[in-house]
Formats: structure tokens, C-alpha cells, sequence
């Protein structure tokens, strides 16, 4: 019988815990992860669904090699050079009669025939190719900005636009030159004949059906971003923005250690206000005419709305004048080519439409809209079309979790999942009749394969691994192969049937050394809120047995990126901080690590809760882990310390300046301290942008209250980083010189991006992380 994890929480009181090797130091535990064996990476079918395919870093390099392993049992073995022509690839695309599937191999398309097992490849150098679809009149793909088809037969240019004026286009008005054609009858003879010739190819063209399409030309003005080909090829979808946009001005980091020897100077983002994404544009062309024709995105519902309003009058900023600006996020063609989907967001990302396109009419119709005050997740926006060429599926918030949808033409719409659980990657059978996708219905950090009837029904959890990573079909439908983890098993590769059953383990990439340790298990326990947040889930890591009346010092572990999931069945993102955990234990430290508010797998509510005001459920989600460590685990709240990096490490800074005394000591590695820093894309979501909404930058950057720290402060920055840049550190640096605080030091790191990636760095970071929990927190 499985364990669920509220189940396994009850039970930890009855079950030891494991005893951490006393051989494991800290060079072990931040040494390359080679030793403790690779992750698969990716994976993917072979052709017959009787073996799979996957990618394994080669030990000692950064070389990805591919292996296979067949399901009815043998070790996977390296697939050979001389072999890897015959390879299929992940994202394999299957023809409608699901005789054939198509994918990209090193930039190129192959189709493989699923009867025979024969291989056809369509290209080679002609581009990256990208975004295959099939369609009733072949395969269609994207390549360095043009489009192709094949027809089974051959493969050929299908549309290409430009941003340029047409040829004939009549240039602007020019004295000098009208005067011109007027003195020399030969110039306007050679005009009048080379138009000729380019108006009589424009014809030969469009009768020519051997002839490749002329270019779509939608002038000078304007940038492509994106297009979507029709699978017959017939209609072309464009976005653009305008030519010589404002984009902010960007960073400029310098690089101290260099191969040349000398400085050396990266571009580097603009920051969040500096300025937002450009407004897009839609158009609507036939390459075969080369027409074009602008498809008007103002008919959206709500889009005359301005939710920032009140935010931009207080500012004393002037009124939005005219509708929302909107970007076009993602648009997929039926496979019938009679209708395409479009995905748009207003550039405020406050609403998110899903809109039809007919192009006989050239109107967008919008199927749904999601609006969020605060704002929409940048996850679970996936949607298409169903086999059936009339159903539309796709995922949303709007009922507090993600969950599946479908639309159908005549406007039925139908809720598939629901719950306070969230459904992601979805996949829909070949047969077109069941829906596949990850669900963590029992707890939130516990992710299995789900089913549910695309005509509705009962949800089914098909899998019973816990901490399932992915999942892809079989060509045939038949099974799942599945990408799943543990606590201290990097990611691994299993098949289930696809009606569910017994899981056949495929590898076990870890390394007889890795796998010798006993490592500590964390205890998957839920903390009570004391300010209306329900329960916060965090990971515990204790001693086997306690001393009764002894008091222990506590360390409080924060993971970065706000909304991520570190608290699951998974094998997590910070897997060196969990070995380092274990060092802790050992000697003689608890450790919690939270899932706090903002985090994700917890619902829209948990994701949004810190919209205007960055810290403050966070910090009041750990000192009620705080308050619950003292409690329950016999923790010293007199020693308590706190660290983490990016988020985490602005987090830490929250901790020790907005609490002082509480923590008496803290690592902030790679943090924010003034939100203005940061880029548009995270920050403005959360914060809107400081022109905006100063009021929301000043309460949530750490450097406006560093007059609060007391206890000592490590700050640790890469500096190249070029996501939170290393200015942060140094701004931090100069305010505490200036408010003449004592008990902080700052660790550069010359070689270092956001995430180290060389062990002597790792190691000189955890040091000294480790050196100042022993001095302050230790009897």
C-alpha cells in the first residue's frame, strides 16, 4: 500500500530517521554533481514503442550522450555514433492518420513511417526548424523566420514575410526627383520597363504552382516577432511591433577575470519600468496574393478597461487613453486550416484571452477571458485543438487552480478537472479521446499522471511514484514513459500502461558512492498559520532521536525564485543545500525549509499573496515555522539562523532588517535589495512599476529598512550575475557603510553567474555559511 505524504507525516513519530554518514564533509557535498551520478535529462520514445531514448550528461563534461534502454528489461546501454543517424527526438509530432510522426533532430525534419520503421529526412541546413504541425495537407514547419511544407512528396518555401516596402512601393515625395524623371525621358523608360517586369513576374507567380510564393511584405515600420502557417499553407499569420521602439536603456557588466586579460564589458537587461514590452500588432496575409490585412485586437472584452487606474491617478500619472496595449502570445492553427487560436495577454498582465480566427473573415472572436487584479500566471497557459478539428482545450486559473477546460464551436464549454489541486502538462491521446497531465490531487508536493475523458468523467491517477517529473505517450498510445524523482534520486525513467498499473523502472543513474550514504529523509510537515494562511508545508530535518530537554539551534532555509515548489516528493532544485542539511543534523542543528506564500503549487490565492508587497507574508509564514520549531521540534529560539539564495536571499535580508534580533545570524547569497533593479517581466507582475506604484517599491526592498539589521550578515554574489545583477550587493555594501553597521561582510565571486557552477566556489560559499552559523548559533 502507497504512503501518501499526510500519511507519512502522522507516521514519522513511529519510524527512525536515517543516520547521516559520518564520512560526508562539505568538499563531498559541494563537489561537482558528477558524483553523484547524472540526471536523465530528456526522453522520448523509440519509433515501435518498445524502447526509450534519453540524454545523460558524460561525466567529467559538459557532453549530453544518448541512451537506450528497451522496456522488456536489459541495462541501457550508450547509443554509438555510427548510430545516431538513425535516432528518433523528443516532441515527436503524429500525422492525423497516425501512420507517421514527425520531429527535429539537430535542426532538422525527419519523418518516420511507424509501420516499417523507415526514416525520411526533409532537411538539412535549411535552418532550426521549429513548431511542426500536420495538417490534411501535409507538414508544416518553421525555419530561421521562413515556413516550408511537404506533401509527401516534396518539400518547398510555403510563405515568407519581410519587413520591408513592397517592391513598387512609391517612395515619398521628392522635388529633386520628380524634376528628374521630367528631363530625361530614359529614366522614366527604365522605370516604366522594370515595372513592367516585376508586375508580369507577380502573375507568373501567382499561376505558376512551381514557382515558390513572393515574399509578404509588411514595410519598412515595422519588426516580425512571430507568424503561424496554415497546415495547407494558404493563410499566414504575423505579429509585429513598431521598428525603433524605445527598449530602456540596458546594463552594462563588467568582467574582471578574462581570458584576453583585460576588462571586459557585457550588455545586459533593462531594468522593471525601463521600459514594458511593445505593443504588438496582428495581421492576416495570403502568400499565394501577397495580401495582407490587419486583424483589430480592440473588440477584446475589457481591454477598454484600465485596472491600474486608481495606482496611476495617485501617482499623478495622466489617464490610459484608448484601449490596453496587448502582445500575442501564442497562436496554433486546427489542422483543417479553417480556423487558428490565439493566446494574447494586455501588456499590464492583467487579462488573458483565448480568441478564435476565422480567416475567410479576418475577425478575432474571443472564446475566454481570465483577469486577475493582481496578476496572471505565466504558467498554465496551455491550450490546442483537439483531432476532431472543433474542440478547443485549454487550461486556467479562474476557479483558484489551474485546471482543464474545452470549447467547442456553438460555444459549449466544459470544466474537466477541479479541486484544490492544479492540472499541468497536458497531452491528449492519439485516439483523441482521453486527456493526460500531472496532477498533485492527494498533496501538493505529490505529482502523478492523470486521465480524465475528453467527453468528461471521473479523474484517474494512473501513476503512484509521487514526485513524477514528465510524461509522453507511446506512438501507439499504448503506455507512459515517465520521468519521475525522490528525495535523493535525480530524475529517473519508468513506463506505466497508459490505463494505469505497475511502474517498470527503466534506470538508476546514481553512484555506488551517492547511494552508499545514509542520508537524512526530510519530514514533509505542515506548519499552523497564525496569520490566516491555513497550514504552511515545509521539509524538516532532524535528529533520529531527540535529548529530552535539550534545546536545539535552529536554521531556517528559504529556496529562491518566489513562485517555485521546494517542499515535494521531487528531487529538489537545491539538492546541495539538501546534503548540506544533512551536515547541519549532524552537527546538532534542525533544519526547516518552508514552502511560504508565493510559492507554487498552492493555488492562485498562495501565488498572489504577496501582490504590492513583497516580504511580508513570507517573513510572517517563517516566524510562525519559527514559533512552530520551538514548539513541536524543541528548537532554541534564542539561536536561530536563516540563508538563501536570490529570492531566498532577499528573503534573508527581510528576516534580519525587518525582525531584528529574532535571527541571529543570516546568509544572503545572490539577493535582491532594491527591487527597481530587477527586470520588467518578474517585478512589474508583483509590483506594477515604480513609476506607478512607488509606495509598492519602498515597503518590499530590502536596502529602504537596512537600518533593522542586527546579528551578522553574510552577503555571497556572483559577479556576473546577469539576473540579479551584482550592483544589487554593492548598493547593499555602500548603504550599510553609510548607516555604519558592523557585523556584515560580502563574498564576491569573479566567476560567477547567478548559479555557480565551479566547486571551489560552492565549497568557499557553503564555508563560510557554515563557519558563521558555528560562530553564532552554536553553545
Amino acid at each position: 500500500m502507497r504512503l501518501r505524504p499526510f500519511l507519512f507525516v502522522l507516521m514519522l513519530g513511529l519510524l527512525p530517521v536515517a543516520r547521516a554518514d559520518d564520512t560526508l564533509t562539505l568538499q563531498q557535498v559541494m563537489a561537482d554533481p558528477d558524483w553523484i551520478g547524472p540526471p536523465v535529462e530528456q526522453a522520448w520514445w523509440r519509433w515501435d514503442g518498445k524502447a526509450a531514448q534519453y540524454l545523460l550528461k558524460r561525466p567529467g563534461e559538459r557532453v549530453r550522450d544518448v541512451w537506450q534502454v528497451a522496456l522488456d528489461g536489459g541495462a541501457p546501454v550508450k547509443v554509438a555514433d555510427a548510430d545516431r543517424a538513425g535516432l528518433d527526438a523528443a516532441g515527436a509530432v503524429l500525422a492525423p492518420d497516425r501512420r507517421q510522426q514527425a520531429f527535429v533532430r539537430n535542426g532538422d525534419v525527419f519523418v518516420r513511417d511507424l509501420g516499417s520503421g523507415a526514416l525520411r529526412q526533409l532537411t538539412r541546413g535549411l535552418g532550426e526548424a521549429s513548431r511542426l504541425q500536420w495538417g490534411a495537407g501535409g507538414l508544416v514547419w518553421q525555419a530561421d523566420g521562413r515556413w516550408f511544407r511537404w506533401d509527401g512528396n516534396a518539400v518547398m518555401l510555403a510563405a515568407q514575410a519581410r519587413a520591408e516596402d513592397a517592391p513598387g512601393t512609391s517612395p515619398p515625395a521628392d522635388a529633386l526627383r520628380d524634376w528628374q524623371l521630367q528631363l530625361f525621358a530614359t529614366l522614366r523608360e527604365e522605370r516604366a520597363a522594370r515595372d513592367a517586369t516585376r508586375k508580369q513576374d507577380e502573375v507568373w507567380r501567382r499561376i505558376d504552382p512551381t514557382r515558390a510564393p513572393a515574399p509578404v511584405y509588411l514595410g519598412k515600420d515595422v519588426q516580425i516577432t512571430d507568424s503561424a502557417l496554415s497546415p495547407d499553407g494558404r493563410w499566414l499569420l504575423l505579429v509585429t511591433t513598431a521598428k525603433g521602439a524605445d527598449t530602456g536603456r540596458a546594463g552594462k557588466m563588467p568582467m574582471y577575470i578574462t581570458e584576453s586579460g583585460y576588462e571586459e564589458f557585457e550588455d545586459v537587461r533593462t531594468r522593471v519600468g525601463r521600459n514594458p514590452p511593445a505593443p504588438q500588432r496582428l495581421w492576416l496575409a495570403e502568400p499565394a496574393t501577397g495580401t495582407v490585412r490587419e486583424v483589430a485586437l480592440t473588440g477584446l472584452p475589457g481591454i477598454q478597461d484600465d485596472p491600474l487606474a486608481d495606482l496611476r491617478k495617485a501617482a499623478g500619472k495622466p489617464a490610459l487613453q484608448g484601449p490596453r496595449p496587448v502582445q500575442v502570445m501564442e497562436m496554433r492553427w486546427r489542422g483543417d486550416s479553417g480556423t487558428a487560436a490565439l493566446m494574447l495577454r494586455s501588456i499590464d498582465n492583467k487579462d488573458r484571452w483565448l480568441a478564435t480566427l476565422t480567416p475567410t473573415s479576418g475577425q478575432l472572436v474571443a472564446r475566454h477571458r481570465l483577469h486577475d487584479p493582481a496578476w496572471i500566471n505565466w504558467n498554465f497557459n496551455e491550450f490546442g485543438w483537439l483531432p476532431d478539428q472543433r474542440t478547443l482545450w485549454y487550461l486556467s486559473e479562474e476557479s483558484g487552480y489551474s485546471h482543464l477546460y474545452t470549447w467547442t464551436e456553438g460555444g459549449q464549454r466544459r470544466q474537466l478537472t477541479d479541486g484544490r489541486w492544479e492540472t499541468s502538462q497536458v497531452s491528449v491521446s492519439p485516439d483523441g479521446q482521453r486527456f493526460y497531465f500531472l496532477c498533485n490531487r492527494a498533496a501538493p508536493g505529490d505529482y502523478e499522471v492523470c486521465t480524465v475523458p475528453v467527453a468528461g468523467g471521473p479523474v484517474r491517477e494512473l501513476t503512484a511514484l509521487d514526485g513524477v517529473e514528465d510524461f509522453s505517450l507511446s506512438p501507439q498510445g499504448q503506455a507512459l514513459l515517465v520521468r519521475y524523482s525522490a528525495a535523493y534520486l535525480p530524475p529517473q525513467l519508468a513506463w506505466v500502461p497508459a490505463e494505469g498499473g505497475q511502474a517498470h523502472v527503466l534506470t538508476d543513474t546514481r553512484t555506488p558512492a551517492f547511494k552508499a550514504y545514509h542520508w537524512i529523509q526530510p519530514q514533509i510537515v505542515q506548519v499552523p498559520s497564525k496569520h490566516g494562511a491555513g497550514v504552511i508545508w515545509g521539509k524538516f530535518y532532524g535528529p533520529e532521536t531527540f535529548v529530552p530537554g535539550r534545546k536545539y539551534p535552529i536554521v531556517m532555509f528559504v529556496h529562491g525564485a518566489g513562485y517555485l515548489q521546494n517542499v515535494s516528493a521531487r528531487y529538489p532544485n537545491y539538492f546541495r543545500e539538501q546534503m548540506f542539511h544533512n551536515l547541519l543534523v549532524r552537527q546538532g542543528y534542525i533544519v526547516l525549509d518552508l514552502d511560504y506564500r508565493a510559492s507554487e503549487g498552492y493555488g492562485r490565492d498562495w501565488r498572489t499573496a504577496i501582490y504590492r508587497w513583497m516580504g511580508k507574508p513570507e517573513l510572517e509564514d517563517y516566524l510562525d515555522g519559527l514559533d512552530w520549531l520551538v514548539a513541536e521540534k524543541q528548537g532554541d529560539r534564542t539561536r536561530a539562523g536563516i540563508y538563501g539564495g536570490s529570492y531566498g536571499g532577499f528573503m534573508t535580508y527581510v528576516a534580519m532588517f525587518k525582525a531584528p534580533g529574532v535571527f541571529k545570524a543570516g546568509a544572503a547569497l545572490r539577493p535582491v535589495a532594491d527591487w527597481t533593479q530587477y527586470n520588467h517581466e518578474y517585478t512589474s507582475n508583483i509590483l506594477n512599476t515604480p513609476e506607478l506604484d512607488p509606495e509598492a517599491y519602498r515597503r518590499s526592498s530590502p536596502i529602504q529598512f537596512a537600518d533593522g539589521l542586527q546579528g551578522e550578515l553574510l552577503i555571497a554574489h556572483g559577479m556576473i550575475d546577469d539576473n540579479v545583477f551584482f550592483k544589487d550587493s554593492v548598493m547593499m555594501a555602500q548603504k550599510l557603510i553609510e548607516l555604519r553597521k558592523g557585523g556584515w561582510t560580502l563574498a564576491p565571486y569573479p566567476m560567477e553567474r547567478h548559479g555557480f557552477v565551479h566547486p571551489d566556489s560552492w565549497y568557499d560559499e557553503y564555508r563560510r555559511i557554515d563557519e558563521l552559523f558555528r560562530r553564532t548559533l552554536q553553545p
